[in-house]
């Protein structure tokens, strides 16, 4: 049995209305003058998320600088309330943590609703589904689209009863076990989500929790679990794949944390000032983790003029400038082994190879099928909406760059930020203006989007007649 579970109530906490309840607000972008400036983009996603996950379950007070106040993360500081952390905004936008440390969550009164944040969720699945406390969660349209089985199938193993909609897919509801099982798990996928969850729920299991992980993904959650005093070791077996060891129940203690700007968000002032023509930008603060930098290192092979400055360290990560010029792109063939570090990129990746010459392919894929939408699918469409060749298998992605008379298509988002955002870049450099059908969903990552454009000399309107 579950316990004691209720669809009924919502959140007491949300202060910012979602996106997804929002009517959908159609935006347009038009060819711009050059995009000049420095600008620093929203802290990282997945540290803010992780921020708050980590200063719940510590003892005492954590103090979090540069927090990423999208809907995604204000979702996750919802739920660590829901279960009894005091988390609160300072006068000067930072946020204090007070938590309430391992094995002391309480039950939440309330439906956990996630809105769009699959690492939201399935990271919270994680930490709920070692406590022997009743939860159950929910998500927009497209979040109840996306699967959990990868999260939920583990935690199973673990000893948590699941209730979830047909194929695990949200709402579903969890109660953990009154003494959760310590496994040894092989990730099946290049997933950080999965990965993590396992981690999170290892931490109040008794015992020693392994994750296997043939392929490395984001490396985040091991480097602040370190931070915060877990007992956890990471080494290769014979095989070269990655094996982390968590020690379960240790006592968390609360730490300062300076999130670095997100290298996701950063990737569209970066595509936009290489393909708009005599563009000059930089981009400051940008994380620079090894397992997040693929866009730039592709970037860079295809020939962009992208300069990494004033490296240095903080909280563990490594952090530094981007200054990007305009650039003529060539095509080329992108790694299948590079995916993992940039599987949110392609989108804005896909029109970078837009204004390149010749063909870029981008194998290994699937992944994108299972994101907010279907990715792979909607940058298809997308493109070719705007009389961009591109050619589209299972896991594939072919781009012809240099077609005449690009833009003049309007996107279908699919809710997906990612892909709004993409197709508003492209519209910055194309021939004829490129419509989205909703930039509403942009604030599930990137709240300061538009007037962050708007400052570098873009031109994006909410009215598609005046901007064309």
């Amino acid at each position: 049995m579950i316990g004691r579970v209720t669809f009924l109530k919502t959140s007491k906490f949300r202060t910012l209305k979602m996106s997804h309840d929002n009517a959908p607000t159609p935006l347009t972008s038009s060819t711009c003058s050059p995009l000049t400036g420095t600008i620093r983009v929203p802290g990282d996603k997945s540290i803010s998320h992780r921020s708050l996950m980590f200063g719940t379950l510590a003892v005492g007070r954590s103090t979090v600088k540069g927090l990423l106040q999208s809907e995604d993360v204000l979702a996750t500081a919802d739920a660590m309330r829901a279960v009894g952390a005091t988390i609160t905004e300072q006068e000067d936008g930072s946020y204090t943590v007070d938590g309430i440390g391992l094995g002391s969550l309480l039950e939440p009164e309330h439906v956990i609703d996630f809105g769009n944040a699959g690492t939201g969720v399935r990271l919270t699945m994680g930490i709920f589904g070692s406590h022997n406390i009743a939860a159950t969660f929910v998500g927009d349209a497209s979040l109840s689209k996306r699967p959990m089985g990868r999260v939920l199938d583990p935690l199973r193993d673990m000893g948590t009863n699941v209730i979830a909609r047909d194929g695990d897919r949200l709402p579903a509801s969890i109660r953990g076990a009154e003494t959760a099982l310590p496994i040894t798990y092989r990730v099946p996928m290049p997933s950080a989500q999965v990965k993590s969850a396992v981690l999170l729920a290892g931490l109040n299991a008794p015992g020693e929790t392994t994750v296997i992980e043939p392929i490395p993904t984001r490396d985040h959650t091991e480097k602040m679990l370190k931070g915060f005093g877990a007992d956890i070791s990471v080494t290769r077996n014979e095989n070269g794949e990655r094996v982390i060891k968590l020690k379960g129940q240790p006592e968390l203690k609360p730490q300062d944390i300076d999130v670095p700007g997100d290298p996701s968000s950063a990737g569209f002032p970066l595509v936009a000032a290489l393909i708009v023509p005599g563009s000059d930008v930089t981009i400051e603060n940008v994380l620079l983790n090894e397992h997040r930098t693929g866009l730039i290192t592709t970037l860079i092979e295809m020939g962009g003029d992208i300069e990494i400055t004033n490296r240095r360290e903080t909280g563990g990560e490594e952090v530094g400038d981007l200054r990007v010029k305009a650039s003529q792109l060539k095509g080329i063939t992108v790694p299948a082994d590079r995916a993992p570090s940039m599987i949110d990129e392609y989108p804005v990746l896909a029109v970078a190879a837009a204004f390149a010459e010749g063909d870029t392919f981008m194998p290994g894929l699937d992944e994108l099928r299972v994101k907010e939408s279907d990715r792979l699918a909607a940058v298809a469409r997308g493109l070719e909406a705007n009389g961009i060749p591109c050619v589209e298998t299972e896991d594939t992605l072919t781009v012809t760059g240099g077609a005449n008379n690009i833009g003049g298509g309007t996107v279908t988002t699919h809710l997906d930020h990612r892909i709004a955002m993409s197709f508003l870049v492209l519209g910055m450099a194309a021939h004829k203006p490129v419509t989205i059908d909703d930039g509403a969903v942009i604030a599930t990552s990137f709240p300061t989007f538009t007037s962050l454009f708007a400052g570098m000399g873009a031109s994006i309107s909410a009215n598609a007649s005046e901007a064309a």
